[in-house]
């Protein structure tokens, strides 16, 4: 926690012109990813106002060939993270919208041209719905569960490459009735590993 809270001086202390990366906007993000075809969802000035400076997308993405719930993906990306627009972590979101965990894991998520990478796996419900979430921090060809470690290579980074840009990626899918969760995941599973060749074009390295 020192030495989070000493990073904040750091970030401060450096050059005021930060490298900002060049990259393509969330918008323009695939729509279709194999089967799976995505429909926008507009975010209100509120929730704007509260996650702050970035570019953010959050898209369901529905199977026209199956029978199968959506899958909800959200990639929030910040290009500088000095003036305090920082990524805020789902686990704090969640309950406030009425979403309670009742499993609570981290896994191990590996797709093909990229390392193997940890993440964090919730099953969360509220009243009788219940849904299988998935996500991670990922900024300069690196991607972690740990909100504290995404944290310390925050400030690493702004020291060693003078860049602040980091991004949040979660991706949701309901439970259906008499599904099992273990279905309900490798659907998640299965939008999380189409999304990750066209990411870097996104998220930059």
């Amino acid at each position: 926690m020192a030495l989070l809270l000493s990073g904040a001086g750091v970030l401060t202390a450096r050059p005021a012109k930060e490298v900002i990366v060049s990259r393509k906007p969330l918008s323009s993000f695939p729509r279709e990813l194999g089967p799976w075809v995505g429909t926008d969802v507009p975010i209100d000035e509120e929730t704007r106002n509260i996650l702050g400076a970035g570019d953010f997308l959050v898209r369901f993405y529905d199977n026209p060939s199956e029978n199968v719930p959506p899958v909800d993906l959200f990639i929030a990306y910040f290009p500088s993270q000095r003036t305090g627009d920082t990524i805020h972590s789902p686990k704090h979101c969640l309950p406030g919208a009425g979403w309670r965990p009742v499993e609570s894991s981290r896994v191990t998520l590996s797709f093909p041209g990229r390392a193997p990478f940890p993440a964090n796996r919730y099953v969360i419900a509220r009243r009788e719905q219940r849904q299988v979430v998935l996500y991670w921090y990922q900024a300069h060809d690196r991607a972690l569960a740990s909100e504290y470690w995404a944290k310390f290579y925050l400030i690493a980074d702004a020291i060693r490459m003078n860049r602040t840009d980091g991004s949040l990626i979660r991706v949701v899918t309901p439970i259906a009735n008499r599904e099992r969760v273990a279905d309900a995941e490798s659907r998640a599973l299965s939008v999380a590993g189409r999304i990750m060749p066209v990411l870097d074009e996104y998220v930059p390295r």
